[in-house]
This record gives C-alpha cells, sequence and structure tokens, in this order.
C-alpha cells in the first residue's frame, strides 16, 4: 500500500517538490507514495491545484524531464491536487512549502509569523498520530524549536494523543528553477535536522526514497535551528558575493577594462571559482530577503537587541542599488535623459529560463527608469503577466523601429540567440547588455553595422 504524502503550497517549490515525491520509486520500480498538493482556494492557488491536477506543472520551464514526470503521475493517477485541507489527517508525511516574507528593506528588518503559524497550526490539528511534518520553507533560524514544536506539543495536548506522536523536522530546499528544475531536488545534496532521534530517523528515510543519497548523500545538523541557520548563511553568501562585484563593476567600466574577462581568469583558481559576475543586480525569492532572517530572528526570536550584522546591513543596501548603476549607463548612452524615450526590457524575470518576477532587479531598474521619464514595455517569453509592476507585456519580440534603447535584462536563452544586425534592421535604438547575453563577436558585428551597444561591467566599446 502507497505511503500517503501531503505537499502545502504549490509555488515553484511545492509543485516541483509534489512531482519529485510522486516519481519516487522503489527497487522493483513500484510508485512509493500517493501525493496529495494543497494550496489555498485564492484565484492563484486554484490556478496551481487546477493545472497540476491534469497534468500540467503550473509554470513555465525548459526542464522536459520534469513535463515528463508531470504527465507520467497524472496518468498513474499518484499525484492529485485540493484546496481541501481535511487531506492532511490521512498523510504519513507533510512537506511544508509556503513561503514566509521578511521587510529586508527596513532598519531593523522585520517579519511577522501569523499566517505562517496559522498554516503550521493547520496541520498540527489534523496530523495522525506517527506523521512527520517536514519544513522546507526558508524561515528565521528558531523558528521550528521556539514557535512550531510549542504549537505541535499544544495541538497535540488539546487532542490527547501521545506526547511526541507527531513528528517535526526542517530539511530546506535547494530547489533552482531552469533546466535542471526537477534534478535540483533528486540530485543535489541535502540538510536536514529533527526534534528527536525518531523524527530524524524517519526524515532521513522518506529524503532518502526521494533523493539520489548515493552521489549526494545527506548532512544532519545537531537542531532544526542550525538547519534553518544553514539556508539563511549560504544564501547570505551568495548574496554578499554579488554585491561585492558591484564597485568592482563600477571599477572596471570607469578605467577602460572588461571585468569578465577578470572574472573568467580568477575562476581557474578552485579556491575562487564561485566568484560572482557583473549584472543588473541580485534578484529572486531567496538571495534579496534571507540575509534578513537572522539579524531579525536574533531580535523576535532570541531577544538579541544588541547583536549588529554590518555585512548583511550593506550587502543588502548595495543590492538594493545595483539596478540604479544601470539606468546611469542608459542614460548616458541616451545623451544623459531618458525623459520620453521609448525603452524595450528584453526580460522581466529574476533569472534566466524562469517566469519569476518575484523581487526580480528589472522591476527596481524599470521603476528608476519610469522616474527618469521613461516609458517602458517588456517582453519575457516565460511571463504574460508583470504582476509587480503592471507594465505592458509583449506576446512576441516587437519591431525595433519602435524603441529609442533596448536592455536586455534577463539572461534567457532566446535572448542569447538574437541577431541583433538583422533584428534591427534599419532601426537604430542604443542597446545595454546588462546580463551579458550578447557575445564578442556580436557585438564587434554590430558596431560594424552602426548599432551603439555596450555592456555592463564592460568599458565602452568593450
Amino acid at each position: 500500500m502507497l505511503k500517503n504524502v501531503c505537499i502545502q503550497g504549490l509555488g515553484f517549490v511545492g509543485a516541483a517538490m509534489a512531482v519529485a515525491v510522486a516519481s519516487a520509486r522503489s527497487i522493483d520500480g513500484e510508485a512509493l507514495y500517493s501525493v496529495v498538493g494543497v494550496d489555498q482556494d485564492t484565484p492563484e492557488g486554484c490556478e496551481r491545484v487546477r493545472k497540476l491536477g491534469k497534468g500540467e506543472f503550473p509554470f513555465p520551464t525548459l526542464d522536459n524531464s520534469l513535463l515528463e514526470k508531470v504527465k507520467e503521475c497524472y496518468s498513474r493517477g499518484n499525484l492529485i491536487t485540493t484546496t481541501d485541507e481535511s487531506a492532511y489527517g490521512d498523510a504519513d508525511v507533510i512537506v511544508v512549502d509556503i513561503p514566509l516574507d521578511v521587510s529586508y528593506t527596513s532598519d531593523p528588518p522585520y517579519f511577522d509569523l501569523t499566517e505562517f503559524s496559522n498554516a503550521f497550526r493547520s496541520l498540527a490539528k489534523r496530523a495522525k498520530e506517527g506523521a512527520l511534518i517536514l519544513i522546507e520553507s526558508t524561515v528565521p533560524p528558531g523558528t521550528c524549536d521556539k514557535v512550531l514544536s510549542p504549537i505541535l506539543d499544544q495541538e497535540i495536548r488539546l487532542r490527547e494523543i501521545p506526547p511526541q506522536s507527531v513528528h517535526l523536522a526542517h530539511s530546506f530546499e535547494r530547489v533552482m528553477p531552469g533546466e535542471n528544475y526537477l534534478a535540483s531536488i533528486t540530485n543535489f545534496w541535502r540538510v536536514y535536522s529533527a526534534n528527536s532521534e525518531t523524527s530524524a530517523q524517519i526524515c532521513e528515510e522518506f529524503l532518502s526514497s526521494i533523493i539520489n543519497v548515493d552521489d549526494f548523500p545527506l548532512m544532519r545538523l545537531s537542531s532544526m535551528t542550525a538547519s534553518e541557520t544553514a539556508k539563511v548563511m549560504e544564501n547570505s553568501y551568495r548574496a554578499a558575493n554579488i554585491a561585492f562585484m558591484d564597485e568592482w563593476t563600477k571599477f572596471s567600466e570607469a578605467v577602460g577594462i572588461d571585468l569578465f574577462e577578470i572574472t573568467e581568469a580568477i575562476r581557474v583558481r578552485p579556491t575562487h571559482s564561485n566568484i560572482r559576475f557583473p549584472g543588473l543586480g541580485v534578484g529572486g525569492y531567496c538571495l534579496t530577503k534571507d540575509p534578513a532572517f537572522t539579524p531579525a530572528a536574533a531580535s523576535q526570536i532570541f531577544n538579541l537587541t544588541k547583536l549588529e550584522f554590518p555585512f548583511v546591513k550593506l550587502l543588502s543596501r548595495v543590492n538594493q542599488s545595483m539596478p540604479q548603476h544601470s539606468v546611469l549607463r542608459l542614460k548616458n548612452m541616451l545623451n544623459g535623459s531618458c525623459d520620453g524615450k521609448n525603452i524595450l526590457l528584453c526580460g522581466v524575470s529574476y533569472r534566466g529560463d524562469v517566469g519569476d518576477t518575484r523581487f526580480s532587479p528589472v522591476e527596481i531598474f524599470a521603476q528608476a527608469i519610469k522616474h527618469e521619464g521613461g516609458c517602458i514595455q517588456g517582453f519575457d517569453p516565460f511571463v504574460t503577466e508583470w504582476v509587480e509592476t503592471g507594465a505592458n507585456m509583449l506576446s512576441e519580440l516587437p519591431s525595433a523601429m519602435l524603441y529609442d534603447a533596448i536592455v536586455f535584462t534577463t539572461p534567457h536563452s532566446e535572448f542569447k540567440k538574437i541577431n541583433l544586425v538583422k533584428w534591427l534592421g534599419e532601426a537604430r535604438p542604443v542597446v545595454l547588455d546588462t546580463v551579458n547575453v550578447v557575445s564578442k563577436a556580436h557585438r564587434s558585428e554590430c558596431r560594424d553595422a552602426g548599432i551603439v551597444i555596450e555592456s555592463i561591467g564592460r568599458a565602452d566599446g568593450l
């Protein structure tokens, strides 16, 4: 008999996790789990439930493996979806994949656990004896031990079932939407911890059944707080690495050198292979906000009001301001002003080949252009509606004759294949590449054709 697994939240993480779990197989090739994906009874939640429930992945993706697995799960009938929370009562494992925001631009940063705690309580009220509740969501350090565990204990007492009969564990996701979307779950390292030895064993058994642990062994940490900290710390490190490039970008452009060339030379050294590169700025749901979780947790959960986090404050400030540099570069290309100029943004997602506009640096860039008086239109093969800005999104690449400037703002594979000389024809808008999608050879070809094209991270003419 198949074990029952519920996934709470069918966003970019939860939807892929539901497919990964439903695709898990025994040694004999038999399905291990019957999976129910649960989302809120809202227009957005219902649309995700509808699509995944009929064998369609609810987000655009180039990962053919993921798309095939969704269809297989639908045909096999072991992945269904609903908005009915009563489904949690039948689950052997409940995986929590709901978002938690933090006011990362405020000083000090602040989070509100009310909605997240209420959603967790809905599980604690229903989870059967022996069930595992696995938190995959990124949460402030201390959330599981100091907020969720007390809620679980309280609900267990109210239901008069044995103490610790419902298990709690934390194992943060490292999902990377893109061409290896599904593999970022099934073929990637996992960290985990739990509230008891038994809970840890159940968690390890579950994760080992969906992850290739032979090549990507699990790592158990000593506490759930340690596991929570690992997630926000690794994302803070990544965000700091990106912020570090800001001043070198400006320096390189000012003194006439190519920072991409420089970073490639540095990457050959193994200890520096993960150095980042110039760009529009940091974006996405994790790197923008996650660094703020620990300073906020220090004061809100641990009452450590005197702890300072100067690096976190600086990297957040730098990353929020990075798109402004691209605005200044574009203004210079437009003779000092964007006022009244028609500007096409090629890409509004935060990441290449992904349709996720949450916390995209393109949003900051677009707002700054509008403030300068520029008129914005966007084209993104993965995005039909830019919810955060309400900007007009085109369904196909338009005539370049309509624009004074074209800015590449997301490194989609499709943009790397564009022949600018052919597309522009007789049109001569200026072209700014903020995400390195135009090759050196093609930049040279464009300039030979009289096209003004520049790149963030490179001095004029490079």
